[in-house]
């Protein structure tokens, strides 16, 4: 049976989440984008493979979204000028995506925004497995 300790260590990792993703929230807003649009090209940025480039497919396994709703959203940040398309030069049905240089400018402004946070919630998952 886990201990009070236990669970207000996991409590705390909690409370300490969703203070990052409500901030992450706001500074995205402030950025001028939707948190899923932030989310979006934060996924593309940042690829599994440091390629800075990403498909539906890829993202839509990252996000754990339906292609179709993925889909929508990547039309929406490129009619909106945030990312753009370029086809695969060795499978013509594969388009990969890229942030333009107005996606990188907005990610940029939030990400470095969020660096305290991002240490706030690296010191609270060291807590929770300091602990465990």
């Amino acid at each position: 049976m886990p201990t009070t300790d236990e669970y207000a260590r996991v409590a705390e990792f909690r409370a300490a989440l969703r203070s990052f993703l409500r901030r992450s929230e706001r500074v995205a807003r402030a950025s001028g984008l939707t948190p899923q649009r932030h989310l979006l090209l934060l996924m593309i940025k940042g690829a599994a493979d440091r390629s800075e480039q990403s498909t539906v497919t890829e993202l839509s396994e990252r996000l754990q979204l339906a292609q179709s709703t993925v889909t929508e959203l990547v039309r929406r940040a490129e009619e909106v000028g945030l990312i753009e398309r370029e086809q695969s030069s060795d499978d013509g049905r594969v388009a990969f995506l890229r942030l333009t240089p107005e996606g990188e400018r907005r990610l940029e402004r939030s990400f470095t925004t969020l660096d305290g946070e991002r240490r706030q919630l690296r010191d609270a998952i060291a807590h929770l497995e300091a602990d465990a």
